[in-house]
Parts: C-alpha cells; structure tokens; sequence
C-alpha cells in the first residue's frame, strides 16, 4: 500500500513539535511528582508532631483539666473536606508541648489554671484563622484586645501553600507601601561571547569597535580603548548579524521567546544605527518561526546597495525572504529546505542572485518578477559533503565554500549539456576547483582587501592565508585552550580579530582578548573585599575575573562540571560545588586544590560559608545540607554535622548574621529553619525566626522578597532564578530568564514597585 508523500512529509514535519510537546508535559508530570512528595512529607511530620503531644493531653484530660488544656493548645475542628494544605499552620505547635511539661511539672494547685492569654517571645501562640488580605495572601492575625501580637502571610506556589510570618517591626501590614528605589541600573560590561554555536557573529567598524552578541545584548568593543557600548532592545537571545554595505547600520536578529507573564514573543530582526544606538526598523514581527537563522544585506555596487535585507527563519522549511527594510515591505517569500541552513548572503555583482548553503546542499538563488527560483550546486565527480559551512565571494565573482571535509571548493557556471540533458537544458552552478585546506571542517572564510583568502580550521584550529589562486602563504595555530576558530575579522590586512568556539576572541598575535564560559554559566561568587569574581559552570571551567580592568585574570580547568562557589570571608580561598556531589577548595594565589571532598553522589547546588568563616554549609539534590568546620584559614576541612529535614533538593541557603542559624529553600518550595550551634536541628516553629537578622538574602521564598513570587507561576525558579547577596534594607537585584535585570526593595509587597534593565 502506497502512502501519499505529502502525508509522509506533514508526519516529519510535525515530530518536532509532538516531541518538544510530549517533554513539557513530562517536566508537568515530574513537578506534579515533587509536590505530591512534599505534600506526604509535610503529613508525616505533623502526625509525628501530633503523636508526641497524645499522651500529655491524655494526662490533661483525666486531671480534669480540658478547658485550660483546649485554651493553650488551641484545638480546631475542621470539616471533613478541608484538606491539609488549607490549613494555614500546624494547629499544635511544639511550644505547646513545652507548655505542657512545664504545667505537669507543678504541683495539681499550681496547674489548675488555663494557659496564659499573651503568648511571650518564647512560647507564642499559634495563629488563628487567615483572613482576607488585598496582598493577595490571607492575613493570620493573633490579637489580645486591640493589640496584634503575630501576623503571617500565606501565598500559595504551584498550588502549595507557604506562609511567612511578619516581622515585629511592622505594626500594620496593610498601610506598609514601598516606593520605586532611588537606584537605577546600567549596564556597565558584558563578559563573553557566543562562539559556540553561532557562526558569522563578528564584525569590525570603521570607528574601531568591534561588533559581536552574546545572550540578548549586541556588543560594540572598541579594541584600543578598551570600552563597551550595548545594544538592548531585543527581548530574547540574538543569533545573527549583518553589516550594511556604510559599516554604520547593523542588523541583527533574535529567537522566539516568552515574556515575564509566559506569553510568546514573536522573533524579528532590529535594524539599528552603531553610532547612536538608534534602531531605525524593526523587520519580520509576527513573520518567523521560532528565531532568526541567517540574515544579509544586499551588497551590490548598484544604486540599490544595502536596501534589501534577505533573512532566513528556524521554521521546519527555513522560509527565505526578501524585505525592502526602510520601507518594511516583504518582496518575496519561499521555502527554502527542510534541512539545516548556515548562511545566506546577496551576490557583491548582482542584488537579483542570493546564495544559501548548509547541511548538503548549496544553493543558486534568482529573484525575478517577485519570485525566487532556486539551482542546486551540483557536486558531481567531487564527494558531496555532510555540511557546507560558510562562503564568500571572490574578487573574480566567483563562490568559494568551506566544508565539513576540510575542502575549499570553487563554484562557476557552466554551460548546458545538451548532449546529456538534451535541448532545453539550462546552466548549472559546478565545481570548478577543490582545494584541500584543513584537517578536518573549514569553518569560516574571510576574503582580504587586495584579494588574499583567510580560512579558519575546526579540528586542527589554524587560520591560513592563501593568495587569490587558492596558494597557502602564512598559517598559525590556535592554543588549544581557546578552542576551533570560529569567525575571523580582518583589522587592516595583517591584524586579525579571530572569534573561537570557546567563545574567546582574539587579536592580533592572539595574546590578548577575553574568554567565556563554553557551555551554561551556573555558579557565581563575588569577592569579599576585592573588585574580582569568579564564574564556573558545565564547561568544568572555573574563571576568575578582574571587574576594574574588565579582564580576566585566570582561568583553570576541573575535571566535573562547576554549578555553584562561595568566597571564604578573609578572601584566600573559593569553594566551588560540582556536578558530582564532589566539591574543591581553590588557593587564589597559587591556584591550586587545597582541599577535595565528596559529599553524597548527587550534584552540589548552593556552597556558603558562615559571615565569621568558621563553617562551610554545603547544599545538595539528595536533600541534605552538610556543614563542615573550617580551620587554617579556610585550607582544613571536618564535617560538624548534617541538617536533615527537606523533602526535595536545596536550592538556597542563607547564615545569619551571628552564624548560628541557616534559612533554606529547596525545589518543593519549603522554608525550613535550622540551629546549626545546637548539632543542626531543624527549628519547627518558624515563627521564632520571624525577626532573625541575615548574613545575606539568596533564599527566593521568605517574607522580605514575597514581591517576585509572581514569577514562580511562570517560570522554574529552581533552576534559573537567583537573588544577588544583599546588604540589609538595601535594594537588590533579581536576576530573570526574561532577559531583565530588576532592582528591588527589601520587604517588597507583591508587584512591588521596581527598576529594570
């Protein structure tokens, strides 16, 4: 039975989307799984809590004491349908069994009263019944008369309830207003590039700036002065740039997204002025599918230079299009292939010939009468490769590619065989001349002013320089550190700008220029006292960084994957968690491991030392925080203890300010407190901690910071979301993946007022 092709090719099409369907659904289902178990954990400890306080209320009841008793431990009876996660506390708390052993302690005359009506510091009362709040959470409080003694807000994430309670030092909750903070943000420097998976990506100006992309900034790096200026009006990563033929405008386009309320952004290309910063058109909005591949201005030495803008979309057919960019008017659309494209660009002679090439298939474009035909590069007696990675064109007209089998091809026309194709056959785009040039891909070609072709190497990471016919002058190799070239930009003929795939750039002699991070960038600590900070992530890179001369200042490599680090107080050492349950403590003067443990088998989230440097606590996904003593300033390590108590991976871990408590957050959205000096026990009422200073604020969930939870109904915090460490009362910054920066106030209310960049 013959299936119809176009049912075969809709099926393609379409696995994609099912696939990227079925694993947001497998994430739902996962989550759903979390919560399921943090839910059971927090049962099983309030039926441990309960089944310690049965027998002394037992004991109560036969003395006849049951009106005094039901007074202290203020006994509710909820309907048989309200759930556990309606109830705003644990209605017993364990002060009240402290109460209680001290009431069966006296004598039957001492103990006959009821509880006291005013709950002290160190026995409060638990809260009554919430109530309604126009802060979106409900208001519990506990009133003697007039006076409130105890508030708590409750606010429910992914369907869990939190609560937090109020600090003393706020009387009334409903009259506390924050204003917008005085502070405003702007962006200073960026550090790194996108080599790694971009290619085309860097541009010198007439001005000395180079111009290059990484995240959702576009970067202009003067190269003498040592200076940054930034780009920022796209809403979501960059993946491409073009230069007009004036070296002034730029274009540059961006990948689908979602903004901070999960609605979809809709990928376009900015077309902007690199002198002002000024964008002049924005290009494709509600046109492209899923981002921005490849883009090109049209280069013709016609009147009609750089007036067409030719972009290609990530859509399953790589749509091809031909705007009139200052006018915003799409001349002509097509499909272009179901398979990877690299590049596009217009032919230097001719603005009606465009040429695209990329996984096998290279690409002869005609624009005719507001259509598009196509002719495919024929590969004939010469071994068609798996990718065609970039080309350029010669000062002869004619189109040199670069391969995945190393090989520098030369592509002419050549006339119809009609003794083979017969009458009516047209010209075909053949290979005129093969050139083998790297060992292994040629990943990018660049063509010199006075006609000399520079290529760059993935596999044996050389850039060589030919002369026009194709002949090798001069070639040098790239330390392997920095990784395969990339992209190359030429400065004046002898000096180079080379972009690597380990997202370094480097110029020159390649002595100088600035690395990156490879892959995702996860852990971040800031120096104590100097104006440094170090950076590790998946790459096993770990990289310090110098933020007055926006250098690096070294870089070494890990044998796992770095995912978080703190500074010790005094500045000597750095501790960096890995991927493995392993972490290492780095000498920041020789550079070396000084100490290495291993603490479970699971990955390392969160390392913070206590403000006097005395202890290490150490967050982990299998739920424990392990703390260790530190000795010899910061070089020796003992395990002191394991605080045990979350029912999910720790996220976020905060000391206080005397370094004897921990505040934690973990993956189920629990806020759990601990007595670290008293062998790491879990403090059951978090309402003793209500007024409890801290070192730092990293933990996403707690009272001061309840103005981001909006953020949490949209957006995975767990993995992403991040507070900077924060001085007390000052404002802070909350880091997003909407590409946005906000600068906040402590005890921000919900939508709070706030800053952005």
């Amino acid at each position: 039975m013959q299936i119809d092709n176009d049912i075969l090719f809709k099926l393609s099409t379409e696995f994609p989307d099912r696939l990227s369907l079925m694993e947001v659904r497998l994430q739902a289902q996962e989550d759903e799984i979390t919560l399921l178990k943090s839910s059971l954990a927090d049962a099983l400890r309030k039926l441990r809590l309960h089944d310690q306080q049965i027998p002394l209320l037992k004991q109560q009841l036969i003395a006849g004491k049951r009106n005094g008793l039901f007074q202290c431990a203020n006994i509710k009876i909820f309907p048989r349908d309200q759930t556990w996660s309606s109830i705003l506390e644990d209605t017993i708390q364990p002060t009240t069994i402290r109460t209680l052993q001290k009431q069966q302690s006296k004598g039957s005359e001492d103990s006959q009263g009821s509880c006291p009506q005013t709950p002290t510091s160190s026995s409060p009362a638990p809260p009554k019944e919430p109530t309604s709040s126009p802060h979106g959470g409900p208001l519990s409080p506990i009133r003697e008369g007039e006076k409130m003694l105890c508030q708590s807000i409750k606010m429910f994430i992914r369907g869990r309830p939190i609560t937090m309670y109020i600090p003393s030092n706020i009387l009334n909750y409903e009259e506390l207003r924050m204003d917008l903070p005085s502070q405003k943000l702007d962006l200073d420097w960026v550090y790194g590039y996108r080599g790694r998976d971009c290619r085309a990506n860097l541009y010198l100006l007439p001005s000395g700036e180079a111009v290059y992309f990484i995240a959702c900034v576009v970067v202009l790096y003067h190269i003498n002065n040592q200076t940054q200026r930034h780009y920022q009006k796209h809403t979501d990563c960059v993946r491409c740039l073009a230069i007009h033929p004036d070296k002034v405008r730029v274009a540059s386009g961006q990948t689908a997204g979602v903004d901070k309320d999960g609605k979809p952004l809709q990928p376009f290309v900015h077309i902007w002025d690199s002198k002002t910063l000024v964008t002049l058109q924005q290009v494709g909005l509600g046109t492209f599918e899923r981002g921005v591949g490849a883009l090109a201005f049209s280069s013709s030495v016609s009147i009609d230079a750089g007036t067409f803008l030719c972009v290609i979309d990530d859509s399953n057919e790589h749509m091809l299009s031909v705007w009139d960019w200052n006018k915003n008017i799409k001349h002509v659309e097509v499909k272009s292939t179901n398979e990877a494209v690299l590049a596009v660009d217009f032919s230097p002679t001719d603005t009606n010939n465009i040429i695209s090439c990329g996984k096998s298939h290279v690409y002869f474009w005609t624009m005719s009468a507001g259509t598009l035909t196509k002719k495919q590069g024929i590969f004939g007696k010469y071994k068609k490769p798996k990718f065609v990675l970039c080309f350029v064109f010669s000062l002869t007209g004619d189109v040199l590619t670069g391969d995945s089998e190393g090989n520098i091809l030369t592509w002419g026309k050549s006339a119809a065989d009609t003794k083979t194709l017969g009458k009516g056959a047209k010209e075909t785009f053949q290979i005129m001349k093969q050139t083998r040039a790297h060992e292994g891909s040629v990943f990018t070609l660049c063509i010199l002013q006075g006609g000399a072709i520079l290529s760059g190497g993935g596999k044996d990471r050389k850039v060589i320089r030919w002369s026009a016919d194709l002949a090798p002058e001069r070639e040098c190799e790239i330390p392997e550190k920095f990784g395969a070239v990339r992209t190359i930009a030429d400065v004046d003929g002898e000096e180079l700008l080379v972009g690597t795939t380990r997202n370094a750039i480097l110029r020159g002699s390649f002595s100088d220029g600035f690395v990156g991070h490879v892959d995702e960038m996860w852990g971040l600590a800031t120096h104590p006292t100097q104006n440094i900070f170090l950076t590790c992530g998946n790459d096993r890179q770990v990289c310090v960084w110098n933020a007055e001369d926006h250098k690096l200042d070294w870089c070494t490599t890990l044998e796992e994957s770095g995912l978080c680090a703190d500074f010790s107080p005094n500045g000597g050492v750095v501790s960096v968690g890995l991927s493995t349950g392993r972490w290492v403590v780095l000498d920041l003067q020789t550079k070396e491991v000084v100490t290495d443990l291993t603490d479970g088998n699971e990955q390392l989230s969160v390392m913070r030392y206590s403000p006097d440097g005395s202890f290490l606590a150490v967050g982990s996904h299998d739920n424990f925080i392990y703390i260790y003593n530190v000795t010899e300033g910061g070089r020796r390590y003992t395990r002191f203890g394991k605080c045990t108590g979350h029912s999910s991976f720790i996220t976020h871990l905060d000391w206080s300010k005397d370094g004897k408590y921990i505040m934690s957050n973990s993956g189920d959205y629990e806020i759990l407190y601990w007595d670290v000096a008293s062998g790491c026990k879990l403090l059951r009422n978090r309402f003793e901690s209500k007024d409890r200073e801290w070192a730092s604020y990293t933990c996403v969930l707690g009272f001061h910071v309840m103005g981001e939870r909006k953020s949490f109904f949209f957006y995975d915090f767990r993995y992403k979301w991040f507070l900077l460490r924060k001085q007390h009362n000052e404002p802070y910054l909350d880091p997003s993946d909407y590409c946005t920066v906000s600068c906040m106030s402590i005890l921000c209310q919900r939508d709070a007022p706030h800053c952005a960049l």
